[in-house]
């Protein structure tokens, strides 16, 4: 039986870029919900379609553009930026187009990346950068 593994002993430059995604959406996700808590939003049909304007394909690509085009991210994290929009795609939702999905998916490893490297302090940035990119204060 495999036992938990806390995110400093996995390399996250070993992973695949889809293994980076798919745990940066979880931990994005998380993060997302508590900033909606802490801005006093509890009703959980109003927090679920609040999240969704952060937490969508369209929103993350929205954010990883906006932070490439203002060069906010280093070398490597556009390298880790590359892998992830350039990964196999599984199934791409019916609600979006591939480029958007796909950069979307770069976000998620982004944010994936930065956890599994335990960079809690970027990481924390990049989430906060995030949250003024939707809600308009850049």
């Amino acid at each position: 039986m495999n036992s938990f593994k806390s995110p400093s002993q996995i390399d996250p430059k070993q992973l695949k870029s889809s293994a980076l995604a798919y745990i940066g959406d979880a931990i994005y996700e998380v993060y997302i919900r508590s900033h909606l808590l802490e801005k006093g939003k509890v009703k959980p049909q109003q927090l679920h379609k609040l999240a969704t304007g952060y937490v969508s394909a369209k929103a993350q690509a929205v954010i990883i553009l906006t932070m490439l085009e203002q060069g906010e991210l280093t070398d490597e994290e556009q390298s880790v930026v590359r892998r992830g929009r350039n990964g196999k795609m599984g199934t791409i939702p019916k609600n979006t187009d591939i480029q958007t999905y796909r950069y979307g998916t770069a976000f998620e490893a982004l944010i994936g990346y930065h956890y599994l490297s335990d960079n809690v302090d970027r990481l924390g940035e990049v989430m906060h950068r995030s949250i003024t990119i939707i809600e308009g204060r850049d």
